[in-house]
């Protein structure tokens, strides 16, 4: 059975609510992509791969891009008590959910992550940064300390838009590079923050699952592994050598072995090998980023088993990127 761990739905009350709240270009995207909202439409590419099924997560926006205080935290109950309703009714669609975190409330947004853990959810999904604040401010802290606590992983969604600009010259980022190359960038900055700030020391048992194979970590290492053992070299204004030292571990081992990673290439084959020998085997979980691709749901699904099925490598280790490591980290049965 292949589970698809990363994949994103919007239950309905909160599609109403999204619809109705004037973020930009989210009424056009979601118009052109009905099974992102319309759960018999989402069957029906479910139903197409045999041996296959998905759990759903929200994708964007942030909450946090939408709303604050109350209406945060009503934003994030409406998406979870969603999830839990539809899997609650099509378990073998919809195995499980990820719980949609609010960092941008952080008292409320802490009980409603392990409200929602408690109702089901397999994790709590967050993004890179919360509203343009990186992750390892303390107070994000207690976040992370929760998380390891209950013992659940955290799902790291890359999150940038326009308003990151591509030089300091200008304003907005231009043709989506925002998106295409941002995104990637984007998700490997947000791990070496973890890194970096000690957090990733303080909670060893954290459980982190970053999406589309860690972005352009994979394709660095070089510069992650030789290149950042040298750390303070090129830096003359503050002490990064003592950073470094701090540090339980070299940089690179943190990247390749204390994150998990998912196969979301977005088509790609050389993505997919790079990710493969990047991280250990026991920290890659399928996925494959349904339904954001120019066939409105079936590309990036097809895709990724096609390439994935195409990879030779022992059955059992297959099955543990199908579902097995998933299973595993989440503590939770998902096939039958």
């Amino acid at each position: 059975m292949r589970i698809d761990a990363y994949t994103h739905f919007i239950p309905q009350k909160f599609f109403d609510a999204l619809v109705d709240s004037g973020y930009p270009n989210i009424g056009k995207r979601m118009r052109e992509i009905p099974c992102i909202h319309d759960l018999d439409a989402r069957k029906k590419v479910v139903d197409m791969f045999p041996d296959y099924a998905q759990i759903i997560s929200h994708g964007m926006p942030p909450l946090e891009a939408l709303a604050k205080g109350d209406q945060l935290i009503q934003y994030a109950r409406a998406i979870n008590d969603g999830f839990a309703d539809i899997c609650a009714r099509d378990r073998d669609h919809f195995p499980g959910w990820v719980a949609q975190g609010a960092l941008g409330a952080p008292d409320v947004g802490l009980a409603e992550s392990e409200r929602a853990i408690k109702n089901g959810a397999l994790g709590v999904q967050i993004y890179t940064n919360v509203a343009g604040e990186p992750l390892d401010l303390p107070k994000f802290e207690p976040f992370f300390a929760l998380m390891e606590k209950l013992d659940k992983p955290i799902w790291l969604h890359p999150a940038r838009n326009a308003s990151f600009s591509d030089y300091a010259s200008e304003k907005t980022s231009k043709y989506e590079i925002w998106w295409a190359f941002g995104w990637s960038y984007e998700t490997a900055a947000a791990m070496a923050r973890l890194v970096f700030s000690g957090i990733m020391d303080k909670y060893p048992k954290l459980k982190i699952i970053t999406h589309h194979f860690g972005g352009i970590v994979p394709m660095l290492e070089g510069r992650i592994g030789p290149g950042w053992d040298q750390l303070g070299a090129r830096t003359s204004d503050e002490d990064l050598g003592a950073v470094r030292k701090r540090l339980k571990k070299r940089p690179l081992d943190y990247f390749k072995h204390d994150f998990y990673a998912d196969t979301a290439t977005f088509t790609a084959e050389p993505a997919m090998h790079a990710g493969l020998a990047f991280y250990d085997l026991d920290k890659i979980v399928f996925a494959s980023d349904c339904p954001f691709d120019p066939e409105k749901g079936t590309m990036y699904t097809r895709e990724t088993l096609r390439i994935l099925e195409g990879i030779d490598m022992p059955k059992a280790d297959k099955e543990k990127i199908w579902h097995g490591n998933l299973e595993r980290i989440t503590g939770t049965k998902l096939v039958k």
